[in-house]
């Protein structure tokens, strides 16, 4: 006689395909927080490979990208690029799938030229379904 074990909840549900509200809210050193939402339609193919769908694309010129860390569970996404050219790039992120309907995500951003500081970023983004997609 076999017996199975429960998935977990968050590697049994995943994220759900629809119409996605995002709110990201950004912080550079030096100038307030701003915020901005929009709306991004999740497909049922973008939902079924979240690495993908939320991992970054290196597409620089006059660099070379290496991707130094990447740790995907069906709960937690987790990645760090780092790009060493002209602009030297690090830019890391975490996405946390909390519900099928809602996931949270950090993104930190760190530029320089010639090891001064160019840019500095952090990016807080919260998204929930809101629906089907249009």
């Amino acid at each position: 006689m076999a017996v199975a074990a429960p998935a977990s909840p968050a590697a049994a549900e995943g994220l759900e395909a629809g119409l996605w509200q995002v709110t990201t809210r950004t912080i550079i050193p030096g100038a307030p927080p701003s915020e901005g939402r929009n709306n991004r339609c999740l497909t049922a193919e973008a939902v079924a490979d979240l690495d993908r769908t939320f991992s970054p694309v290196a597409t620089t010129v006059n660099a070379n990208c290496d991707r130094t860390e990447h740790d995907f569970t069906p709960a937690r996404l987790k990645w760090r690029l780092v790009c060493k050219g002209n602009l030297d790039m690090d830019v890391s992120g975490e996405f946390r799938f909390e519900t099928p309907q809602r996931y949270t995500a950090t993104l930190t951003t760190l530029a320089t030229i010639q090891g001064r500081v160019a840019q500095q970023s952090r990016a807080e983004i919260e998204a929930v379904r809101t629906g089907d997609c249009p």
